[in-house]
């Protein structure tokens, strides 16, 4: 058994070797990266001074802080979907553009994130209205059928039948949902990308 367990060992050991040592860059992207993720999210939740946080560190440290930071900011980006999404979007654009060198490459994909926001709030909002209401009417007449089947007539009048609340009516009005925001994902996740990009 102890022969298994020592050439175990040797073999994870003889892996080890084969990586080889970790270089300086490795060794501050493991330290500071974390760093830059804990700033970002601290910067999103309260007033903190980004600039004058991220002049705490030297040059290369400060890069892999940025990279931390930049990461945390891009993943969060969302869509507009209420004012606090807007207002969170707002704060990390200005956090992005604060730790990104290139400003004009920023503001190039900003403006396309610009107007698919602009796209999502007004054309998508109207399409997400008509998709409810013709879902709710659909699901409504659905239910009221089977009430009048379950009635066995339908000359009775059906009672009130509050489509909204009905768990499948919900069920339902997410799914569709989802599909409507999958369009506007997929481009929101392409601009995250070329962010993602730019030094």
């Amino acid at each position: 058994m102890d022969d298994i367990i020592k050439s175990a060992r040797e073999i994870a050991m003889e892996k080890v070797e084969k990586l080889g040592q970790a270089t300086e860059e490795e060794r501050l992207s493991w330290k500071y990266q974390p760093l830059g993720e804990t700033l970002a999210a601290k910067y999103l939740t309260d007033e903190r001074n980004l600039l004058a946080e991220l002049s705490q560190y030297k040059e290369n440290e400060k890069k892999q802080v940025i990279e931390g930071a930049a990461r945390v900011f891009i993943r969060t980006i969302g869509l507009p979907k209420n004012d606090t999404a807007k207002k969170k979007n707002r704060k990390i654009m200005d956090g992005l553009k604060l730790v990104k060198n290139d400003k004009v490459g920023v503001e190039n994909v900003y403006s396309k994130l610009r107007y698919l926001f602009n796209h999502y709030e007004e054309q998508g909002e109207q399409q997400r209205q008509r998709a409810f209401q013709s879902l709710k009417a659909d699901m409504g007449a659905r239910l009221q059928k089977a009430v009048q089947q379950q009635m066995g007539t339908t000359m009775l009048p059906v009672p009130e039948i509050d489509v909204e609340k009905q768990p499948q009516f919900q069920q339902e009005w997410r799914k569709l949902q989802a599909q409507l925001d999958s369009a506007y994902l997929q481009h929101l996740n392409e601009y995250k990308q070329e962010l993602a990009a730019i030094r």
